[in-house]
């Protein structure tokens, strides 16, 4: 399954929209937005689950390696999960304390950058 990928600047991020399921065929493609976005110096990213039904392992595992990614550059990376299911699973595979969780991109906006990333 291809992935919709919307890449929008939102001062001082860039959000990654995801559309579709972030799964095994599609996680590349992920990976690949995330690559492409800190190579253009981008360090403060959002992904925007708000059209995504279903993250499977190998999507839990490119979120991971691009938050890798972002703090190899002290940059940022948050999650927008408005969905319960999707916040249950981040929540049962403990990744809710990992990634800071928002219900929405003008949520993270209004917050400002992290005064500390943790690690």
């Amino acid at each position: 399954m291809s992935l919709g990928l919307r890449v929008q600047h939102v001062d001082p991020f860039v959000v990654l929209g995801i559309a579709g399921d972030l799964e095994m065929s599609s996680a590349p493609a992920f990976r690949q937005a995330v690559i492409e976005a800190l190579a253009d110096g981008d360090r403060h990213l959002i992904v925007d689950f708000g059209g995504t039904d279903f993250i499977d392992s190998t999507g839990l595992g490119a979120l991971i390696g691009g938050l890798k990614r972002v703090r190899a550059l002290e940059g940022s990376l948050q999650i927008v999960c408005p969905q319960p299911r999707l916040q249950e699973l981040f929540t049962l595979t403990d990744l809710h304390k990992v990634f800071a969780l928002h219900e929405s991109v003008d949520d993270v906006v209004e917050a400002g950058l992290p005064h500390e990333v943790s690690s």
